[in-house]
This record gives structure tokens, C-alpha cells and sequence, in this order.
């Protein structure tokens, strides 16, 4: 039997108050199980939630995109060789409007997206429909072994 790969996770949220019911939403714990759910082999990851303007900056400064996005993944690994390592940012406000027009509750539709950031860390892509399928099929996967139902419905 394989062993489950393990996780260094850093957990970061901003200081101010307004992101409390975040932070109480998102204990360490539950992060970890949503992040470990979706890892194939060992990773160093940082889990950060940001406010809207942080989000905003980071997209524009690294997508060209001038808008604040709900998850952002920095991969660090140049090659599949290289350990998985890689940071997660994840928009507070973005998150939370997404979850109110789909009708999810914020805890799911947060599990989706650290799944979804976290195969991103690991070199999966949906730039293409035969990427994306394998995407969202392994996210529905874990997302379901973890209690979830499928996002993409």
C-alpha cells in the first residue's frame, strides 16, 4: 500500500477583521485535509487569503489580468522531477461572491478551489477541452471522496 504523500503547509490570512469569519470558516486542519485530498506526491505549500486588492494586484502583475480572481497558483517546480512546491492565493471577496451567485456554501466552493489550485501546483492545466476534462474529472473525484458535490453542475 502507497503511503499518502505529505504536506508542509503554510496557512496565511489577512490581519484584518473583516476576514475573521474566514479564518474561523477555514481552520489549519480542514485546509489541510481539502490541500492533502488532491496531492499526488510530497509538497511544500502556501495557502494565502488575501483581500480584493492584493488579489487584484497579484493577477495584474502576473496575468495582465486588472481584476481580482478567485484562486491563483504560483508553481515553483521547473520539471516533474522537482519536488511539488507552490503557492495558493485565494481572494476572500471573490470567493465568497462566487459561492452567493452559484448558490454553494463558501465552504465548498473554497474546498473547490484549493483542489483546483492544488492540481494546478502539480502541472495540471484546462488550457485545452482534453486538459480539462482530466481537471475537472479528478476535482470532482476528490471533491466527492471529501463529501462534495460536483462543482461543474
Amino acid at each position: 500500500m502507497a503511503r499518502a504523500p505529505k504536506l508542509k503547509l503554510t496557512v496565511q490570512f489577512p490581519a484584518a477583521k473583516a476576514f475573521a469569519s474566514h479564518k474561523a470558516a477555514l481552520p489549519r486542519a480542514t485546509v489541510s485535509a481539502w490541500v492533502k485530498a488532491a496531492l499526488f506526491a510530497d509538497a511544500e505549500l502556501t495557502v494565502r487569503f488575501v483581500d480584493e486588492d492584493e488579489g487584484r494586484q497579484l493577477n495584474r502583475n502576473y496575468r495582465g489580468k486588472d481584476y481580482a480572481t478567485n484562486v491563483l497558483t504560483f508553481a515553483y517546480a521547473q520539471s516533474a522531477d522537482d519536488p511539488v512546491t507552490g503557492d495558493l492565493v485565494l481572494c476572500c471577496p471573490v470567493v465568497e461572491k462566487e459561492a452567493v451567485e452559484q448558490g454553494k456554501p463558501l465552504a465548498a466552493h473554497y474546498a473547490h478551489l484549493l483542489v483546483h489550485g492544488t492540481l494546478h501546483a502539480q502541472g495540471y492545466d484546462h488550457e485545452d477541452p482534453e486538459e480539462a476534462e482530466e481537471m475537472e474529472s479528478i476535482e470532482t473525484g476528490v471533491l466527492a471522496s471529501l463529501g462534495f458535490p460536483d462543482p461543474y453542475r
